[in-house]
């Protein structure tokens, strides 16, 4: 698990920009705080920050391989889990190796089958190959969008990083927002293949991209594709016991202490019981971490996301499973401390979600004392079907995206009144939501209903999750702590995504397939367990600190937030009981401070003409 960068340029000499790409490299320094080091050709330059996770003696980047025709070099983030078969399979056709790690299997399979080596990996992985033998740059990205992969064209090539501080550090990008960056910012919809910077992009998940002298070349080699399920009940919950057994085996190699991220909910619990089953077998135990905040149970009150507190199902889990348990509490001062914001928002190169964010980066910072991989049970409420707007008409039936139907939250109501208009956000969710619905994939078959909810399943799959993962991979690797998630596996999502919806809730609720197929690891009280979502600070004391940050910031006489945000609408906030603030009211004021300390952070030109 590292930090990439790199530079292709056909028409310079790039022996004499080493500069530049020691500080491209550099700006991976939190992502990988164990090593660096870069690989210098005329024309591409790779940089490499290592946090070292398996063979760390031996798994120094970049990784290069010299042959007749010109030398192979590589960078590469993230975790093939099935480089131990590869390797003997290599081994087989009389490839050699050196070290134990996985980086010098990816790269010798490259070797072996090219382009096609995307066909032979299980992981999350985001790499860079420089082929001298034929001057070409290939970037390849995991299928699931785990691990993230930016690329900004150039007149004569390409610079590519993990992130986009990394490309922003190479003079030739433009430290630029337009009006789709501020689109994207605010929508909720996390559009394939953008980026709010302008001319930069994401290589998309599932995607290679291949660049030589000819320019860009782009290959999707996975994507979900519609398959007739005819496994019965019992078939699939068994199946579905058998691959996450086998994922979470899996996931669990690492050479350095590792643990379960553990709420009490069903799918992190899942995942500690597998695990701690798991360990058990060689005489391990298991690590388990929770987030808690600061008198979160006297201070609980119930909504429609969050309908119990976590504390005490996480209590049971780690109980009936016997791991080595830790409660991280938090309170509103640690969250409030305004380093930790600007380290949020220097981490994702954006603007976030508030305390959401704030909290769940303390808390990597607090398991990274003791772990450097924890398992998370992310990604399994797309998987599975397990948001409450699944279940609601309101939502499935909106012609959008369902959650934006679900919490009726519209962030761009906080833009100037004449940006709002020009911006026309609804618009361009509307048309982001009808590219995806194209893209869908249906069988002949399928009823009126199933149509939908495959509809409703793909969005979740290939928007949704990807601003989850996206958020969650910035924010632990800036704590240098690997997570890894298992349901995202593309054999498990594959799977369940062709199980028909009446499958998916045979038993009269939400995750009925994950709820089935692993009560065997859970205790009764998280079977039966309703979804709650990730958890908020329900301390008024943290709404009372945000709207004093407002006020300062409404104070100031030429902010650039102003640019952006009505200072009529931000009054408004500022001036409302903290006691009675509702849950969308405080997470615009939260968004609204992030915007400010971004544009503080970054001084992006603001193009929205």
């Amino acid at each position: 698990m590292c930090g990439i960068a790199g530079w292709v340029s056909f028409d310079s000499d790039l022996t004499r920009q080493r500069g530049v790409l020691d500080a491209m490299t550099d700006t991976m320094a939190l992502r990988g705080p164990d090593g660096r080091g870069t690989f210098v050709r005329t024309h591409a330059g790779l940089g490499h920050r290592r946090l070292a996770v398996i063979d760390l003696p031996g798994g120094a980047q970049p990784m290069s391989v010299s042959t007749p025709a010109g030398d192979v070099g590589m960078v590469y983030t993230g975790e093939a889990y099935n480089y131990r078969e590869l390797r003997d399979q290599l081994r087989a056709l009389g490839h050699a190796f050196r070290t134990d790690s996985d980086t010098e299997v990816v790269l010798h399979a490259y070797l072996q089958w090219g382009e096609s080596i995307v066909d032979h990996l299980n992981g999350m992985y985001a790499f860079a190959i420089w082929d001298q033998r034929e001057e070409k740059l290939v970037m390849i990205r995991d299928r699931m969008g785990i691990k993230p992969f930016y690329y900004y064209p150039t007149p004569d090539g390409v610079l590519f990083g993990s992130e986009p501080k990394a490309i922003l550090a190479n003079p030739l990008a433009r430290k630029a927002i337009d009006s789709d960056g501020v689109r994207e910012l605010l929508a909720m919809t996390k559009a394939p293949g953008t980026s709010v910077w302008k001319g930069m992009y994401e290589v998309a998940p599932g995607t290679l991209i291949r660049v030589d002298r000819d320019g860009l070349h782009e290959r999707t080699y996975w994507r979900l594709e519609a398959a007739e399920h005819t496994d019965s009940t019992e078939k699939s919950v068994e199946q579905i016991r058998d691959l996450l057994t086998d994922i979470v085996d899996r996931q669990l190699i690492s050479d350095v202490p590792r643990c379960v991220l553990l709420s009490g909910g069903l799918d992190s619990s899942a995942i500690t019981g597998l695990a701690a089953a798991s360990l058990a077998r060689d005489g391990e135990q298991l690590r388990t971490f929770s987030v808690d905040f600061l008198h979160q149970e006297q201070n609980f009150v119930p909504d429609e996301v969050r309908g119990t507190p976590d504390a005490p199902y996480a209590h049971e889990v780690a109980a009936l499973v016997e791991s080595a348990h830790q409660n991280v509490t938090l309170n509103s001062a640690d969250m409030l401390d305004l380093s930790v914001r600007r380290a949020v928002i220097t981490a994702r190169d954006m603007p976030g979600l508030g305390d959401m964010d704030l909290s769940l980066y303390l808390l990597f910072k607090a398991i990274r004392e003791q772990s450097t991989v924890a398992l998370s049970g992310e990604s399994a409420d797309e998987v599975f079907g397990g948001y409450p707007w699944f279940f609601a008409d309101r939502a499935v039936n909106a012609g959008t995206f369902p959650w934006a139907a679900f919490t009726g939250d519209k962030p761009w109501n906080a833009l100037r009144p004449e940006l709002r208009e020009q911006l026309d956000v609804d618009s361009y969710i509307a048309d982001q939501y009808a590219a995806a619905c194209a893209e869908v994939e249906h069988l002949p078959s399928e009823s009126q209903a199933e149509y939908r909810m495959r509809e409703v399943c793909y969005l979740h799959l290939t928007r949704f999750v990807r601003i989850l993962l996206d958020r969650k991979d910035r924010l632990s690797m800036a704590a240098g702590l690997e997570v890894r998630v298992p349901f995202c596996d593309h054999r498990l999502i594959e799977y369940v995504y062709n199980t028909p919806w009446p499958l998916k809730t045979f038993d009269g609720r939400e995750k009925s397939l994950l709820r089935h197929a692993t009560k065997h690891v859970l205790p009764q009280s998280v079977v039966d367990r309703v979804k709650s979502g990730y958890p908020l600070t329900q301390d008024p004391a943290y709404a009372t600190n945000l709207q004093q940050l407002a006020k300062e910031i409404l104070a100031e006489t030429n902010s650039p937030l102003f640019d952006l945000i009505d200072r009529t609408w931000m009054q408004q906030l500022t001036a409302q009981d903290p006691m009675r603030m509702d849950p969308v009211t405080r997470a615009g004021l939260d968004r609204a401070v992030d915007i400010y300390t971004w544009l503080d952070l970054y001084r992006p030109e603001l193009q929205l003409d």
